[in-house]
């Protein structure tokens, strides 16, 4: 297991399939598995295509969104 940053939310990610990754090298992630690693310019380029299509939203923190809005 390691920790992955996602534009400053950082999540625990299973690396079994990454074993090569290092510190500081970018991964692909889905589903909290570190699938490949990649450059980091195919990283920057995923991340801005992701915040485009608006599907960044499971990066959010539950608590701090349901606090904001009053919920639970």
């Amino acid at each position: 297991m390691g920790k992955a940053n996602f534009g400053g939310i950082v999540k625990q990610v299973c690396l079994e399939y990454t074993p090569e990754a290092k510190v500081d090298d970018y991964v692909l992630v889905h589903v909290g598995f570190a699938l490949s690693t990649i450059d980091e310019a195919e990283a920057a380029r995923t991340y801005e295509l992701l915040k485009e299509m608006s599907q960044l939203q499971e990066l959010e923190v539950p608590e701090i969104r349901e606090a904001m809005s009053g919920g639970p």
